[in-house]
């Protein structure tokens, strides 16, 4: 934990030992009574925490709150066709991470509907995820997440392209009927981008005709098969390396 992250409600409670944040904060950062370490409150400041005192059970903080950082560094929204748990579990922290504005998972023709069943989900540790993405950043800003729509429903809820004749700020990824590389397309800086990947199995033509008729440019990474993880960090890393964000 590069940032130890805390709701508004837990900066007035103390801190349970058993709490993995507790054990960080004296295992790892070997802080003693007195001490301080670098926090955040989740969506708001940053700051430094002081533990002021120290037993069996718990340990009680006081904090000193400094400066919120800005919003995400990327205005990119994802719209993910839902994978396996286990790689939504890693792209909920590195998308975090590297600071998009917003996933969507989504799901779709060919994906598996079991999928939505994870205890991923119906827990909550799905937002766990974003958590530790946001620590290893350094930031305090979490992603919007959103799941179990329909493809359709998402992307009609998302906000219209500015004009007619604009390059497109959106982007599908597809390994089958794409013209260019991700990497040639042209992005508008000052506006939002949405990108859009499949699932394992990849989107159905019906799904590639929804694409086009909302105005998306298809774009793919090049002739490498890669994991939906590995290709979602690449492209998202090509984005923000044209925003200048690199």
């Amino acid at each position: 934990m590069n940032l130890i992250l805390f709701a508004p409600a837990e900066t007035t409670t103390p801190l349970p030992r058993t709490d993995p944040r507790a054990l960080h904060i004296l295992r790892v950062l070997r802080r003693q009574r007195g001490e301080t370490f670098d926090c955040g409150m989740i969506n708001g400041p940053r700051g430094k925490a002081t533990v002021t005192a120290l037993d069996a059970q718990a340990l009680t903080l006081a904090f000193a709150w400094e400066v919120t950082p800005p919003p995400a560094s990327a205005p990119i929204t994802l719209v993910l066709g839902l994978p396996r748990p286990q790689t939504a579990r890693d792209i909920l922290r590195d998308a975090t991470s590297l600071g998009v504005a917003a996933l969507h998972f989504v799901s779709t023709e060919k994906g598996d509907p079991n999928y939505a069943r994870s205890t991923l989900w119906s827990s909550g540790e799905w937002h766990r995820q974003l958590v530790i993405g946001a620590e290893q950043a350094f930031d305090t800003h979490l992603p919007v997440v959103t799941h179990g729509h329909t493809l359709v429903a998402a992307i009609a809820a998302l906000a219209a392209p500015a004009t007619a004749n604009a390059p497109s700020n959106r982007l599908v990824l597809d390994n089958y009927e794409s013209p260019a590389a991700l990497s040639v397309c042209h992005v508008l800086r000052d506006k939002p981008i949405v990108l859009a990947l499949g699932p394992e199995r990849g989107w159905s033509a019906a799904e590639r005709a929804l694409f086009r008729a909302h105005a998306f440019t298809f774009a793919h990474l090049g002739p490498r098969v890669l994991r939906t993880e590995t290709a979602v960090i690449a492209a998202v890393a090509l984005i923000r390396a044209k925003l200048g964000l690199l």
